[in-house]
């Protein structure tokens, strides 16, 4: 063994340690991400609040679970990265004739002998470096891309338990315009009795709880799929009622534009820039020559012993044609990654300047309905009712002022579902919390 090998056990030694307090510490933390929220959290029937549910999903998610023992593999990986190649141990014979009357005789010929040795290759020291920081920016590489599925779970999710949250307001809201409905048609068994109606006019109340039924049957449809669809996110405490409101973003949102490069899909790219650096330094390394070393013992056994000492070293002599191809081309990928990272924050920028407007017109459209469409429906409703008791309107007009506010709530409540969509993409997208 040489010299140089031996000098290496102490670094060994202490990257064992570090192995090993680096795995301890993984499993204490995993330990702690599996046990996740209380058991009494997700009892059967527990109501699943907004917050309640995006826990879920991060303890549940298989996908996460797949990129964490990713990163883990890289991360121990890259301990031995920058390490020398293992020893090889070297046994044979040297100087066996194999014609004349020493013909595969061991023992007759002065030169014939009996090699054990070994030999230790020894890349050079910035190839070495080269490999440990391609490890490590890899490393950090999945550690990113974790992080961009914990976000998308979390999103998700998010969206998920809003889908059914408002699925259900509008499903709650149908019943109460079944049960005006009930009122409307006994008032027009009441005008028809007194007179000032017409015996037809008793069925057209029935034919709008017709129409009411069929939306009542979509709207049935769309809650049993919301619920389906927070199943995969949460798994059974999706059975249970929802808790508490939809978060509120407000004000958070507004500097997410100065954000874009926060973003972590664009943020994936500073490891990928870190690892195609390593790559060049590695291609530049590699005009650098490689060496390595043998120590053999050699046994004679009709005369003394010997000994031999092998160097090797490597001779890149046509870098022009070999090694420098490869740098070009490395450069070349690093180049790529940083024009597509320049592309991705463009995009993002865009994209969260058109959302953030978007988001700006739904809460306008929301403050408009809350305080003109749905109270100007609701009074022209009432007048027409009004009327229509007084014996001065139709029933065909107060029907449909009724179908005005019917579409006037419905309208409100898709706003409000359309703007906390857009909340959690874009606070999502860069973990802006909600307030």
């Amino acid at each position: 063994m040489t010299a140089g090998y031996v000098r290496c056990l102490p670094g060994l030694v202490r990257r064992g340690v570090t192995a090993g307090v680096v795995a301890l510490g993984l499993a204490v933390g995993a330990a702690d991400a599996a046990e996740g929220p209380r058991p009494s959290d997700t009892a059967p029937g527990t109501p699943v609040s907004f917050e309640l549910a995006l826990r879920l999903a991060e303890v549940r998610a298989a996908e996460l679970t797949a990129r964490s023992a990713r990163a883990s593999g890289l991360r121990s990986a890259a301990m031995a990265a920058g390490e020398l190649p293992d020893p090889k141990l070297v046994v044979g014979i040297d100087n066996l004739p194999i014609e004349g009357a020493d013909a595969w005789n061991l023992t007759r010929d002065p030169m014939t002998m009996q090699r054990l040795g070994v030999m230790q290759e020894v890349p050079n020291a910035d190839k070495r470096r080269a490999r440990t920081e391609l490890a490590e920016a890899a490393t950090a590489r999945a550690d990113a891309e974790r992080e961009v599925e914990r976000l998308r779970v979390r999103r998700e999710a998010a969206t998920a338990w809003l889908v059914r949250y408002y699925a259900e307001r509008r499903f709650a809201l149908l019943g109460e315009l079944e049960r005006e409905n009930r009122l409307l048609s006994e008032t027009v068994r009441a005008q028809v009795a007194a007179g000032r109606g017409m015996p037809a006019e008793t069925v057209m109340p029935r034919q709008e709880a017709l129409m009411i039924a069929e939306r009542r049957d979509e709207l049935e449809r769309e809650v049993a799929m919301a619920r389906a669809q927070l199943r995969r996110w949460i798994g059974a405490a999706a059975e249970g009622p929802l808790a508490g409101d939809p978060p509120s973003f407000g004000d958070s949102l507004d500097h997410l534009s100065h954000k874009v490069e926060q973003h972590p899909e664009v943020t994936v790219f500073d490891p990928m820039l870190r690892m195609a650096q390593a790559e060049v330094k590695e291609a530049q390394a590699m005009k650098k020559p490689d060496w390595g070393v043998e120590l053999a013992y050699q046994r004679r056994p009709q005369y003394g012993d010997m000994m031999s000492l092998l160097f090797r070293i490597d001779l890149p002599v046509f870098g022009d044609r070999r090694q420098e191809p490869q740098i070009q081309a490395r450069r070349a990928e690093l180049d790529r990654l940083e024009a597509e990272r320049e592309a991705l924050v463009r995009e993002h920028a865009a994209m969260v300047e058109a959302d953030l407007a978007e988001y700006r017109r739904l809460t306008r459209a929301i403050e408009r309905q809350a305080t003109a469409g749905v109270p100007l429906a609701s009074e022209k409703a009432d007048l027409m009712l009004a009327s229509y008791r007084a014996g001065r309107g139709e029933l065909a007009g107060l029907l449909a002022a009724r179908r005005e506010l019917i579409e006037a709530r419905l309208r409100q409540v898709d706003l409000q579902a359309q703007r906390a969509a857009l909340g959690v993409r874009l606070a999502f997208a860069y973990e802006a919390g909600p307030r």
